[in-house]
């Protein structure tokens, strides 16, 4: 008798502390500019159903070969986001960015527009959908590999939208990518068809749309930044290029090298780093949920 209520008293804290976690939608998100819907995983804190407070959204984006709801689906603790989104009262909002968008307007395919996707129709729906702080103040975005690019280009070429950007192992510098071991030149040309067509893109074209090459933009913009990378990740040597060409034109940021590789371990270490640096500004912007 004693084990039984035993085992009916862990049933009921087990339901208990699943009701208090954190919701996940799915939300379907139209595009005018590709003429289809993609799907987008918004993770609530579980303080939303109980205020009409206002919430900070943090833009998660993923990486190459991926999806949107690798964040949710490939940690090996598939509650870290559900966690963080708890823990900071904020929502978190994984986007649809296809295997190789590299979240870019491609110049040859209408098919293929990320960058107009994820920061005019993604955040408008968003807005439109919860109780967001629908301003700049109130919104950040930071991402994995193609992500970590997405989301440093997105913030560079729109800081009216973003208040600071991060980049977990960021492929800062796709001109690079076919030489990097990751896949066959072939195959990476392949990948990124839909962005720069089947004969792919002369240099200065990749160069043109690199992150490693908008100091510029970001010493002017003067948005917070946090950058990191694993010291075994193939992609390290683009990321100390753009630390240092960060340092060297004085543009303030936040940037760590830790043990690791380009892996799912290494950036589910890093997201909360992410998290809490943005914490700081949300706080410092007024930006909290209340």
């Amino acid at each position: 008798m004693k084990n039984l209520k035993l085992l009916w008293s862990a049933v009921f804290l087990f339901y208990g502390l699943a009701s208090q976690a954190a919701k996940v939608d799915t939300l379907a998100i139209p595009s005018v500019a590709m003429n289809k819907t993609y799907n987008a995983a918004v993770v609530l804190p579980n303080s939303y159903a109980k205020s009409k407070a206002k919430y900070p959204v943090v833009y998660l984006l993923h990486g190459a070969y991926g999806h949107f709801r690798d964040w949710l689906n490939v940690t090996s603790k598939n509650s870290t986001v559900k966690n963080l989104a708890d823990q900071y009262d904020i929502i978190i909002v994984m986007p649809e960015g296809e295997t190789f968008s590299f979240y870019l307007d491609s110049p040859v395919n209408k098919g293929s527009q990320f960058e107009t996707y994820i920061t005019k129709e993604v955040v408008q729906k968003i807005d439109q959908t919860y109780r967001t702080i629908n301003e700049k103040k109130g919104r950040v975005i930071t991402g994995l590999s193609m992500g970590g690019h997405g989301a440093l280009y997105l913030s560079a070429k729109h800081p009216d939208i973003y208040a600071a950007a991060g980049s977990m192992s960021g492929a800062v510098d796709m001109g690079t990518m076919k030489n990097m071991g990751i896949d066959t030149p072939e195959r990476i040309d392949q990948l990124m068809e839909p962005v720069f067509g089947s004969q792919g893109a002369p240099q200065e074209v990749y160069a043109a749309h690199a992150v490693l090459n908008m100091i510029d933009k970001m010493k002017a913009n003067g948005l917070p930044l946090i950058i990191d990378c694993g010291v075994d990740d193939f992609l390290i040597g683009p990321n100390r290029e753009l630390h240092r060409r960060l340092v060297y034109s004085k543009v303030p940021h936040d940037y760590t090298e830790r043990p690791g590789a380009h892996t799912w371990e290494y950036w589910e270490n890093s997201l909360p780093y992410h998290m809490l640096f943005f914490s700081k500004i949300f706080k410092v912007n007024n930006a909290t949920a209340q």
